[in-house]
């Protein structure tokens, strides 16, 4: 105990000379360990509230699962009976509840400014979805905002798409989906391609030479067997779902029409019709023949009209978005965004929100078990993971970088260490001479370092918990002098978020002390094996 009480109170002794509460020195090495600290403390506290608030944001939205319905190698198709599919999801184990999933792109025109975007429908029977959206309004520079879209044509836009169009509350917005595009597209297609009567000279031909040959008419009506009757539905059938000219497709699916009124003889395998109906089929075939090419491209043309005018909206909120996650650029009701996606009463998945959204991943796999093949879950964790890779890679880069003050404190700290040394030579020699034990030396210089580290470590983490706590009246003190490190139409808060994470500061805190010990030993160790009689000479 006497050792290691003189190695102390020697170590102190060196740390205020001057009887001051500490030299100079002490106090330019205690400073450049506290900074580090307190930079650490401040940016990871921050970078951890950043990444919470913003998956908060998003979990208040976003499905926690959403499950697409897939069943040809992966394809997504429409669901059109997904309020039975989401009422059955709903009662498993886990799930708060399940509904529609639509998102698609669009072409957002305000005031005559266009530009591409992404909108997400909002069931807006459903509370839980209107809150997450009431949750993210920009009340302090759109203080008129609601999300109340009910089921008129009513829209929430980002704080993004705002400043870009200028736009607000009370705004008309005009939305063009780039399916509108799609159809034009085939329209014009439609246009470039020759009549079906010469396209499918050879198809129809045979069809009618079928009908002819194999449809015989009987004292009772008409009949043919159930081979030939496929012979000439398949091949209509190709035809009808090609793509052609609005008219004639009306005078395919007319002839369909007819022939599918058979009756279906399956023991004998024949199909019947009245005796008509094999020259009323060939006189709507012939009726091909007759059709004016330049009339229907017209009547295609002119029909593109319907389905290119946008759809028109108001915007009844604006939501502050962030730059640091993919979020839509207007939300709107399920009616509209079915209209726009070009679904009917369709929905493109099935959204399920869950007690605890971290628990997705095991749901997920419950849901791929149990429910009918063709559906495959997809985690909000799972598309969120670009944004997770890149918050984490950004935490390490920031760790890796700011650790440099640290450690360049603990290299300026091993620096004084030896100048202390050498300035303390006579003394050291004298304490050698004494008897005093190279540990007892050594540990001198090593008390040093952990006193220093101590203290700015200590110093560091309480500053960094002070800034954290202030840090509102910090940003508007920056904003009054016209700097804004840290603009909300960047990071999407008004108020910078924070996390403090007891065991992170921890850590930081002890690696600064240990580093500012360590950066003491090698100067120590250097003292302690010095020879005496050369240090009482000062050689």
């Amino acid at each position: 105990m006497a050792r290691r009480s003189f190695s102390l109170m020697l170590a102190w002794r060196y740390l205020n000379p001057r009887r001051a509460l500490l030299s100079a020195v002490a106090l330019i090495s205690v400073s450049g360990v506290m900074l580090g600290v307190l930079v650490l403390v401040v940016v990871m506290s921050v970078y951890s509230g950043l990444e919470r608030e913003v998956k908060g944001r998003l979990l208040g939205f976003i499905p926690h699962v959403r499950l697409d319905y897939a069943p040809f190698e992966g394809f997504r198709q429409p669901v059109s009976d997904w309020r039975e599919a989401a009422a059955e999801v709903a009662k498993m184990p886990g799930v708060v509840e399940a509904g529609p999933f639509v998102q698609d792109s669009m072409l957002i025109d305000i005031n005559g400014y266009r530009s591409p975007g992404v909108f997400r429908a909002v069931d807006t029977s459903n509370p839980i979805e209107v809150d997450g959206i009431e949750a993210m309004l920009d009340l302090e520079n759109y203080p008129e905002s609601s999300s109340d879209m009910g089921l008129d044509d009513r829209v929430v836009i980002s704080s993004k798409t705002a400043r870009l169009f200028n736009a607000g509350v009370g705004d008309v917005i005009q939305l063009l989906t780039l399916r509108n595009v799609e159809q034009v597209e085939d329209a014009y297609k439609r246009t470039k391609e020759p009549p079906l009567r010469e396209k499918y000279a050879e198809v129809l031909t045979e069809v009618r030479k079928a009908v002819s040959e194999k449809w015989k008419v009987t004292a009772e009506g008409s009949e043919m067997s159930s081979e030939d009757y496929n012979a000439i539905v398949i091949p209509l059938q190709q035809i009808f779902y090609e793509g052609v000219r609005e008219a004639e497709a009306e005078i395919v699916g007319e002839a369909l029409d007819l022939i599918s009124d058979a009756e279906d003889d399956a023991v004998n395998r024949v199909q019947r019709h009245t005796k008509e109906a094999p020259k009323e089929f060939l006189a709507i075939l012939d009726r091909l023949n007759a059709t004016d090419v330049k009339e229907m491209d017209l009547e295609t043309l002119q029909g593109i009209e319907e389905f290119v005018l946008p759809t028109e909206a108001t915007i009844i909120g604006v939501y502050q978005s962030s730059q640091m996650a993919l979020t839509p650029d207007v939300f709107v009701p399920l009616h509209l965004g079915q209209e726009l996606a070009g679904l009917d009463d369709m929905v493109q998945g099935i959204a399920v929100r869950l007690e605890d959204p971290y628990q997705a991943g095991l749901v997920a796999e419950r849901m791929a078990r149990e429910l009918p093949e063709g559906w495959q879950p997809v985690t909000w964790i799972e598309e969120m993971s670009d944004f997770s890779r890149l918050i984490e890679q950004q935490r390490v880069m920031m760790y890796f970088a700011l650790s440099f003050i640290i450690l360049v404190s603990a290299f300026s700290m091993t620096a004084v260490m030896f100048t202390v040394t050498i300035q303390k030579r006579r003394e050291i020699g004298v304490m050698k001479a004494l008897g005093a034990a190279p540990g007892q030396i050594v540990r001198v210089f090593v008390y040093q370092g952990m006193i220093l580290g101590a203290a700015g470590s200590a110093l560091g983490v309480g500053l960094g918990l002070l800034v954290i706590h202030f840090r509102e009246p910090i940003q508007r003190a920056f904003r009054g002098m016209g700097f804004d490190p840290f603009p909300a139409s960047f990071n999407g808060f008004t108020v910078l978020p924070a996390h403090i994470n007891p065991s992170e500061i921890g850590i930081i805190g002890v690696m600064a002390f240990a580093l500012c010990a360590g950066a003491a030993f090698l100067p120590a160790l250097f003292a302690a094996h010095s020879d005496a009689a050369k240090s009482l000479r000062n050689l």
